[in-house]
C-alpha cells in the first residue's frame, strides 16, 4: 500500500517546487502611435458623417411644425350675401385648392405650407431644396411630389394639422404628374407610366404602362400605349389609352391594388368607337367617355366594358380634348359629378353618369356651400340647385381682370379660388 502512495506522489510532484511563469506587462495604449491611430479613426468617422449629412435629405430639408391641434371650422347653413377677398398666396404647385383637416395647403417653389383658412397665416411648412411637381391631399395629409433628375420621384406626406413628415419614398412619376386620391391609394398620372401608392407607408401597389425596370416581363396587358386622361373612384381608376393596332381609343378600368404590383388587375378594357376621346368620370358601376364628331357622352359598364348608353352633347368638338396633366376638371358631390368642358359645366347623375343639365359660359366645375353648387363665371359665382339646375342667384366676385379657369373648394365659411398660380380666399 505504501509503494502505491509513493508512486502517486511521484506523479503529482511537489507543489512547492512548481515554477510560476511571469505575466507580460499590461498594454498601456499611451504611445505616440496609439494617439495617432485614434486621431485618424476619429477624423475618418467625422469626415464620413459630414459627407453623409451633406448628401442627406436632412441637410436640404427645413421643417417648421405647427400646433398639435386646430379648431374645427364652423359649419355653413346659409349662403353669404357677398364674398370678398380676405387673403391670397402664391401656389403654383396646386392645380386645385387643397384643404386638409381645417388647413389650407399651398405649394410653391420647394415649400409646402399649411395655412389658417380664415387669415392665411402659415401654421407649418415643409421645404426642400428641390422643385415641387405637384401638391395634393390624401388620408388627412398633404402630399408633395418633388422633382429629381428627369422625373417627379420624391413623394412625401405631411400631417395636415402639425406639418410633421409622416412618410417618404422615391418613385418614377413623370414630369407634369398629378395625384388622384382613390380613397385608400394615390394614383400618379402620366402619358406612358402610372404608379399607385398605398396609404400611410407609401408602398407601391401598382405600376402600369412603360416600366423603367422590367423584373418580370410580359406582365403588362399592353405596351407602347399613351395615356390622355384619368378618372378615379373607390376601388377603381380609369385611363383613356391610345394603343398602336387599336381601331380607336381605348378605355381601361383598373384595380389600384392587385395581388402583385407589376401584374395589373384589369376590370374592363374596350375600344370606344372613336378617336380624340376623354374619360370624364368613373363609378363602381359605370365609366363615362366623351367623344367628338359629333360630341357625345358614351357610358360603359366599368366591370364588363359593355356600352350602356350614348347621349348627344351640346358643345363644340374642340372642347373634347386632352386635359392638362391628364385630369378632366370635375367636382364630385353625393348626388352629382360636375364636369367643366372648357366653356360650360355639365351636371351628371352620380349613379348613372347620365347628363342632367348644363350651364354655359363657365370658368370651372364648381364647389358646394350650404348644400348648393357654386359655379364660377366671369362676374362671380352662380348658385344652382344641384338636382334641378335651377338658378338661385349670383354672388359677385372681383378677380382684378383674371378671366382664366377657376377651380373652387371650400374650408368652412371660406371659398377658395385657384386662379392660375395664385390661391385666393373669399369670405
Amino acid at each position: 500500500m505504501s509503494s502505491d502512495i509513493a508512486d502517486i506522489e511521484d506523479v503529482l510532484g511537489d507543489p512547492e517546487q512548481e515554477v510560476v511563469q511571469p505575466r507580460p506587462p499590461a498594454r498601456t495604449w499611451r504611445t505616440r502611435g496609439d494617439f495617432i491611430a485614434v486621431a485618424v479613426i476619429t477624423v475618418g468617422v467625422l469626415v464620413t458623417g459630414l459627407v453623409v449629412w451633406q448628401n442627406s435629405d436632412a441637410r436640404s430639408t427645413t421643417v417648421r411644425t405647427g400646433p398639435s391641434s386646430v379648431a374645427e371650422l364652423p359649419p355653413v347653413s346659409a349662403l353669404p350675401p357677398s364674398l370678398g377677398e380676405v387673403w391670397r398666396a402664391k401656389s403654383g404647385s396646386t392645380q386645385v385648392p387643397v384643404v386638409v383637416e381645417s388647413t389650407v395647403v399651398t405649394g410653391d417653389g420647394g415649400e409646402v405650407a399649411g395655412r389658417d383658412p380664415l387669415t392665411g397665416d402659415v401654421r407649418w411648412s415643409y421645404q426642400r431644396d428641390l422643385a415641387l411637381c405637384t401638391v395634393s391631399s390624401a388620408w388627412g395629409r398633404a402630399v408633395g411630389v418633388y422633382r429629381k433628375d428627369d422625373n417627379c420621384s420624391e413623394v412625401t406626406t405631411v400631417d395636415g394639422v402639425t406639418g410633421e413628415r409622416k412618410a417618404q419614398r422615391n418613385g418614377d412619376a413623370e414630369l407634369g404628374t398629378r395625384l388622384l386620391d382613390e380613397g385608400s391609394h394615390v394614383i400618379t398620372t402620366g402619358t406612358k407610366f402610372v404608379e399607385v401608392y398605398r396609404r400611410d407607408d407609401l408602398v407601391r401597389s401598382l405600376e402600369y404602362g412603360q416600366l423603367r425596370a422590367i423584373v418580370n416581363p410580359n406582365k403588362q396587358p399592353r405596351t407602347g400605349c399613351t395615356f390622355s386622361s384619368f378618372a378615379v373612384t373607390g376601388g377603381k381608376f380609369a385611363i383613356l389609352e391610345r394603343c398602336a393596332g387599336d381601331s380607336s381609343d381605348r378605355i381601361t378600368v383598373l384595380k389600384p391594388n392587385p395581388e402583385k404590383a407589376d401584374e395589373p388587375k384589369v376590370f374592363a378594357s374596350v375600344v370606344v368607337g372613336g378617336r380624340g376621346a376623354q374619360v370624364v368620370a368613373v363609378t363602381s358601376r359605370f365609366v363615362a367617355v366623351a367623344l367628338p364628331g359629333p360630341a357625345r357622352l358614351v357610358i360603359f359598364d366599368s366591370e364588363t366594358g359593355n356600352q350602356i348608353s350614348e347621349t348627344p352633347l351640346d358643345m363644340p368638338d374642340s372642347e373634347i380634348t386632352d386635359p392638362p396633366n391628364q385630369v378632366t376638371p370635375t367636382t364630385v358631390t353625393p348626388s352629382n359629378v360636375f364636369w367643366h368642358t372648357g366653356s360650360r359645366t355639365v351636371a351628371l347623375n352620380n349613379e348613372t353618369l347620365a347628363p342632367m343639365w348644363t350651364v354655359k359660359d363657365t370658368l370651372g366645375s364648381g364647389t358646394t356651400l350650404a348644400g348648393r353648387i357654386l359655379i364660377p363665371v366671369r362676374d362671380g359665382l352662380k348658385v344652382f340647385d344641384q338636382a334641378t339646375g335651377a338658378e338661385i342667384g349670383t354672388i359677385s366676385v372681383k378677380r382684378d381682370g383674371y378671366d382664366g379657369p377657376v377651380r373652387l373648394a371650400t374650408a368652412g365659411p371660406v371659398v377658395l379660388e385657384q386662379r392660375g398660380e395664385t390661391l385666393v380666399a373669399l369670405r
